[in-house]
Order: C-alpha cells, then sequence, then structure tokens
C-alpha cells in the first residue's frame, strides 16, 4: 500500500469510530488542562494518554525547556507538540482498528491472539526496545553496584499499563525476599509490552487492510 493510502487509512482509522473520536476529545481536553494548570499533576495528562512512544522524547535532548535562544526553544517545543499530536494519532487509530474488528466480526476469536505481536515490523521493533528497556533494568538492579532510577525505562516504554506493574510491586519493596519487588515489576513490565506489541500489530493490519 503507497504512503500516501497508509497515512489516509491511519487518518481513518483515528475519526471513523466513537472509540477513536472519544479518545482524541479526552487527549484534547487534557491538553487544555495541561496549560490551564501547568504546575498541577494534569500536566502530565496528555503524555499518559499518548504513551508509549510520547515518552521516548525524554531520551531526546531536544525539547521544552532547551536552552539555545528564541528560535531553538520553538523549534524544540513544536517538535514535541508535533510528536505527541503524532503519538496521539496512533493511539486513536488503534483503537479504532480494535473498535472496526470487533464490529465487523463480534463472535471472532482468532487462531492465535498474540500473532500481531510478532508478525510485522513495528510491533516487532517495539519489543525490541521494550525488551532493551527491561534487560537495563534487571542489569542495573542486579548486577550493577548502583541502580539508580533504572526502572524509569521499562516503566516509560511500557507505559500506560506499567502504571499498574509499578503499583503491584511498590508495597513489596520491604517485603521478603528482597528480589520479590523487582520480579513483579518485570513481569508486569512485560506483560504490558506484550499487550502493546498486539495492539499495535492490529494497526499496524488494518494499515495493511
Amino acid at each position: 500500500m503507497p504512503n500516501a493510502s497508509r497515512t489516509r487509512r491511519l487518518m481513518s482509522l483515528a475519526t471513523g469510530n466513537w472509540a477513536a473520536r472519544t479518545y482524541l476529545a479526552v487527549f484534547a481536553a487534557s491538553t487544555l488542562a495541561m496549560f490551564a494548570f501547568p504546575e498541577s499533576s494534569l500536566a502530565l495528562s496528555p503524555m499518559m494518554l499518548a504513551a508509549p512512544f510520547s515518552f521516548l522524547t525524554m531520551a531526546l535532548p531536544f525539547g521544552p525547556g532547551t536552552e539555545g535562544g528564541w528560535a531553538t526553544e520553538v523549534a524544540a517545543t513544536g517538535f514535541w507538540v508535533l510528536w505527541l499530536l503524532l503519538c496521539a494519532l496512533v493511539n486513536a487509530a488503534v483503537l479504532g482498528a480494535l473498535a472496526t474488528r470487533s464490529a465487523a466480526r463480534p463472535g471472532h476469536r482468532g487462531r492465535s491472539l498474540l500473532a500481531p505481536a510478532v508478525d510485522n515490523w513495528l510491533s516487532r521493533g517495539y519489543l525490541a526496545l521494550a525488551a532493551a528497556a527491561v534487560g537495563s533494568f534487571l542489569y542495573a538492579v542486579y548486577l550493577s553496584p548502583d541502580p539508580g532510577f533504572a526502572g524509569i525505562w521499562p516503566l516509560i516504554t511500557t507505559a500506560p499499563l506499567s502504571v499498574a506493574a509499578l503499583a503491584a510491586s511498590a508495597p513489596l519493596e520491604s517485603a521478603s525476599p528482597a528480589w520479590l519487588s523487582s520480579a513483579v515489576f518485570t513481569l508486569g513490565t512485560a506483560l504490558a509490552a506484550l499487550v502493546n506489541a498486539v495492539l499495535l500489530g492490529r494497526l499496524a493490519r488494518s494499515l495493511r487492510g
């Protein structure tokens, strides 16, 4: 399928049904709240709603707060806003693909629920990124003398479901055995990555279709 057709298909999935439009409406409301209350916890709402790819900008030295003059700051902020909008469109298209498939085949289960996670380049690339993040966390926790904030990378790579993994592992930090909290967090983020990969795979299939 030509790139122009894929773009039209992506926009159609992102705006063509109630699930996708509702998500975009909530995202737009959270963006307005971010500008209205920049000092509150609502400031992170757009990034959470556009996760996981929205958090990739945290690893780049180019975004809001970049120093280097007026032109550089405007360019950095503009890049961040455009990336956030693109991430939101991708998530809306994922919801649109799920809603469209459910409406077309309400009783269909499929031969393999996990097949979309590995049968396309988009999902495989994402799984490689998530595996690197989880692997770096395990290395820092079990082999490095100072793990620091190693958990931030799997957390942001597998968001938003990784928040549930963090919530489940946090109460176990003082439990025995000591490795239990890290094991629960690792398992939770791995499952979150798998869910995200399946959703991205379904989107890739819809774009091909």
